[in-house]
């Protein structure tokens, strides 16, 4: 989820006409509509009403009590006056047109582009988060813009995205927005993606299921005390909506990064390939990708590529049948093979695609279906006006 460079480079080539630029993260130009602090106010319907005026949030499962004229732990959602407030409806302040191979999905419509946003805030508190310059601060702290979800589909439309992400921090976190973003894309023939922590209650993902297209999940440990003491969450509900997820019958990715010392080791890369096998299905893809340090965890060396090798291979031998490297351009495990047959069905490099052979979702040799969404449902197609 970090925004390196030479995507920052692009990203100016295919954004909007006028910019401005915070860290590397961009967002169009509105005039009073954009600036520092600016909120997105609006009651949510994720709390329970508590005495004295005080809240339980019932978004995610860090529950939080919130006192009057107090926020949660994600710090963009706020007690006013014994109703919960979300201050990210409608203003973030990220907005990017990325390859989908970013997000990263390597099974959802290769080679297109996504119209990717996200607010400030999160509620995890990962010490190697790669975006903390917004997940880390409360929206008071970022520049915003105002865009509607009318505005978000129109304009990623208009720039020929196939998809609308929400990315880069928590994206449940802006629960609210990220729905009226689903059902614009419904309307419009886009299709709606997140890359998520996965750390969400089962009503609010039940709203939700209803608009969500993919999903790519960070299943960052099979370790609670790592989740506790690293990431300031649990492990248990993440696993839950990955079950949920796959019951639901929405495309889901899964990305493991692979953090030297801390949850690198065979046995709890084992682990996890085993509740991917059997817990979701053998055809979920999985990409082990490298860390580079990061935030506070400067300390720790990047993942040797060996190590990745290995997860990779193992997760191969133990029956996953599309298992990946991240973060290593040019590494073959970039590519995806038939399972079946071996062939080379998409050579990547990076974020770019150098051969695309999936004919109709099947390899081509060999006629074995690849899980995946490789083009747009019928009705997306007629709304785009595609054949």
């Amino acid at each position: 989820m970090s925004i390196k460079r030479r995507d920052f480079i692009r990203s100016l080539a295919l954004a909007l006409p006028s910019l401005a630029c915070t860290r590397g993260l961009c967002l169009a130009r509105g005039g009073p509509d954009y600036g520092p602090g600016l909120l997105g106010k609006r009651l949510s319907p994720f709390f329970k009403p508590q005495a004295d005026k005080s809240i339980e949030c019932t978004l995610c499962p860090q529950a939080c009590q919130v006192e009057p004229g107090s926020r949660g732990a994600c710090r963009v959602r706020q007690n006013i006056d014994g109703k919960y407030y979300t201050l990210v409806y409608g203003n973030p302040c990220a907005v990017h047109l990325d390859p989908i191979e970013k997000k990263p999905f390597f099974h959802v419509l290769p080679g297109t582009l996504s119209y990717s946003l996200a607010t400030a805030g999160c509620n995890f508190s990962c010490l190697f988060c790669q975006n903390w310059e917004i997940s880390q601060k409360s929206p008071d702290e970022t520049i915003n813009q105002r865009l509607s979800p009318q505005n978000a589909v129109d304009r990623a439309k208009y720039k020929g995205a196939a998809s609308v992400a929400s990315t880069y921090v928590e994206p449940t976190i802006f629960m609210e927005y990220m729905l009226d973003l689903g059902r614009e894309c419904r309307q419009k023939g886009l299709l709606k993606v997140m890359h998520s922590n996965g750390f969400v209650n089962p009503e609010p993902f039940k709203l939700l299921a209803k608009v969500l297209d993919a999903a790519c999940i960070d299943l960052k440990s099979m370790n609670e005390d790592f989740y506790q003491k690293v990431c300031g969450g649990e492990l248990g509900p993440v696993k839950d909506t990955l079950v949920r997820l796959h019951k639901a019958g929405i495309h889901t990715e899964i990305v493991h990064l692979m953090i030297p010392t801390l949850n690198d080791g065979l046995k709890e890369t084992k682990a996890l390939i085993r509740f991917v096998r059997d817990e979701l299905s053998p055809e979920t893809p999985v990409h082990f990708t490298r860390f580079h340090p990061q935030y506070k965890l400067l300390n720790l060396p990047p993942t040797p590529v060996n190590v990745l090798d290995r997860a990779q291979k193992t997760a191969r031998s133990m029956g996953l049948s599309h298992a990946y490297v991240g973060n290593v351009p040019g590494h073959p495990a970039e590519n995806t093979y038939c399972p079946n047959c071996g062939n080379l069905l998409i050579k990547r490099v990076g974020y770019h695609l150098v051969e695309q052979n999936i004919t109709m979702g099947k390899c081509p040799r060999c006629g074995h279906a690849i899980k995946g969404i490789w083009s747009l449902p019928g009705e997306m197609r007629a709304k785009n006006n595609l054949a």
